[in-house]
């Protein structure tokens, strides 16, 4: 792909462009004060690589202090160990600018702050609405009880590190607040697909093993 014009923008930071791609959209501030803003345009087509998954494993950080904002201190702590393990992940997903509303999600459309959820569309379909029971890290007071989380979210995006049916990310949007969050959210939960009653039975019914 060299010397074909394709780079939308050079970075300063390597480890900041690796976590762009994990959360699969973001905003770049330009030299110049500007902010643009980019989109998911596509994968590589190779699977995702956890780091904190190989972190572990190696025993580099001990599984409690396994956070986004751990990951990244370390990654750029060591900048040559850390490119060496960011390299062994093989997934790289490309951008686009983005311009309007944004960040768009898998459906298509902008996502919304606090109510878009990723899911695994294996296992649940894009634009389903769900009721989420969990909580999520206080960003006032760091260190305090997580906060009870319990709302409406539509099932909006996906994500390749998010495998399996009970599994989801939140999209809390941007600033210093929404990428504490974001970094710091790894908690257990639970969500309900609701469905109107005849699809639900429909789909009960199609589920029980025939006789």
């Amino acid at each position: 792909m060299a010397n074909r014009g394709l780079e939308l923008l050079w970075a300063d930071d390597p480890v900041d462009v690796f976590f762009l791609q994990i959360q699969g959209s973001g905003r770049a501030r330009l030299p110049d004060g500007s902010v643009i803003a980019l989109g998911y345009d596509g994968p590589n087509g190779h699977a995702y690589t956890s780091l904190g998954r190989l972190m572990v494993t190696r025993k580099i950080l001990p599984r409690e202090q396994i956070s986004a904002p751990a990951i990244a201190d370390w990654l750029r702590d060591n900048p040559v160990a850390g490119a060496d393990l960011m390299a062994e992940n093989a997934s790289y997903v490309f951008f686009r600018q983005l311009e309007g509303d944004g960040p768009l999600g898998a459906e298509g459309v902008a996502l919304t702050e606090g109510r878009s959820l990723a899911v695994d569309r294996a296992y649940l379909p894009l634009g389903a609405p769900l009721w989420l029971d969990t909580t999520y890290p206080d960003p006032e007071t760091p260190g305090n009880p997580p906060l009870p989380l319990q709302r409406l979210m539509i099932a909006q995006d996906t994500g390749g590190a998010i495998r399996g049916g009970v599994r989801g990310d939140v999209f809390w949007g941007f600033g210093e607040e929404a990428a504490y969050i974001a970094g710091h959210m790894a908690n257990k939960g639970r969500f309900w697909l609701l469905l109107p009653n005849a699809l639900a039975d429909k789909l009960l019914h199609a589920a029980e093993p025939s006789a």
